[in-house]
């Protein structure tokens, strides 16, 4: 642990003027035009400002790729007196140089924290890069054990699709990762509250809120824009859970795992509404002793849904999967 740069403190009440520059796009806005997904290829980084001393990484909402580095989601840094925090690190050694070179646009500051709240292979493959630079690698427990779990699968299909974009990479987590599922953390004057809310899209994975600006990093918890994925290890029932927890915070900007920034009338409406249309819709079908098909078929027209990407590819799967999780 750095010396005099993170302690545990207790939350501070939020100043009245919290959030207020905190910058969210319109209804038919995009923060920025950075999303990887409008590039060919992906060279350069291009953070974007969401609060003061914020920043995030849009990555694409298209697969996996060589062109696009692997980066198909999003990840943040904040500025603090004493250092750079990463949230989460990125997909390769090679992308975490891409992304010290990119924060070295904004600040001086080095890299000195990386806190990886996502289990999945594309948010913590640089973490070994930072740890090489002299960075300390903060998770919870929960998040580093699913990474260990699924660090060879990982390794395997990340070195097929990056190839050489993905030599040097290795799947370094942390020996000593936080006990319990609530920290609050003070790095260099700033407070990130690192916490365990559900087993969602990954098991393990977690959120952290900035209080002082009112922005809430959700990773997988949040997918707009783009269809969310329902794998056979995720806990539908729990995501919904966790995502009504945070309906109820209602924080002034969401920083999502997939999709443009965005206030919480999108969250609700893209993955908040979407979770509760497929559970509510599973249960029903249960009741009715409708079978798996039957469910698959009934709940498969979601028109209110089909202008997210992936659509077609993902929804029949989420009903098939919540239905075998809820049955």
């Amino acid at each position: 642990m750095m010396a005099g740069c993170l302690w545990l403190v207790m939350a501070a009440p939020l100043s009245a003027d919290a959030g207020s520059e905190v910058e969210v796009p319109g209804p038919n806005e995009r923060l920025s035009d950075a999303r990887t997904s409008d590039l060919e290829r992906v060279d350069e980084l291009q953070p974007v400002r969401v609060a003061e001393d914020v920043y995030a990484i849009i990555g694409s909402i298209d697969g996996r790729s060589y062109d696009n580095l692997g980066l198909t989601m999003n990840l943040g840094f904040v500025v603090t007196d004493e250092g750079v925090v990463l949230i989460d690190s990125g997909p390769s050694y090679a992308f975490g140089e891409m992304l010290e070179a990119a924060i070295g646009e904004n600040t001086d500051q080095p890299v000195t924290h990386v806190i990886g709240i996502g289990s999945q292979d594309h948010r913590w493959m640089a973490d070994g890069y930072f740890r090489e630079q002299g960075g300390e690698l903060i998770t919870l427990e929960r998040t580093a054990e699913t990474r260990r779990d699924f660090a060879d699968d990982h390794i395997e299909r990340m070195s097929g699709i990056l190839e050489d974009r993905f030599e040097g990479t290795e799947a370094v987590v942390t020996d000593e990762p936080l006990e319990g599922d609530r920290h609050e953390l003070k790095i260099g004057g700033t407070e990130f509250h690192l916490e365990f809310w559900a087993d969602a899209h990954f098991p393990g994975d977690a959120v952290v809120y900035l209080p002082q600006t009112d922005v809430f990093f959700s990773g997988d918890m949040v997918y707009l824009d783009r269809m969310l994925g329902i794998h056979p290890w995720s806990d539908p029932v729990a995501w919904l859970t966790a995502v009504e927890k945070l309906e109820e915070k209602a924080p002034a900007a969401v920083v999502p795992g997939h999709g443009d920034v965005a206030g919480m009338d999108l969250v609700t409406a893209e993955t908040g509404d979407y979770l509760r249309f497929v559970i509510s819709g599973v249960e029903q079908a249960l009741e009715d002793w409708a079978s798996l098909q039957e469910a698959v078929d009934d709940l498969g027209d979601a028109p209110q849904f089909e202008h997210l990407e992936h659509f077609g590819d993902w929804h029949r799967t989420n009903i098939n999967r919540t239905y075998l999780f809820m049955e």
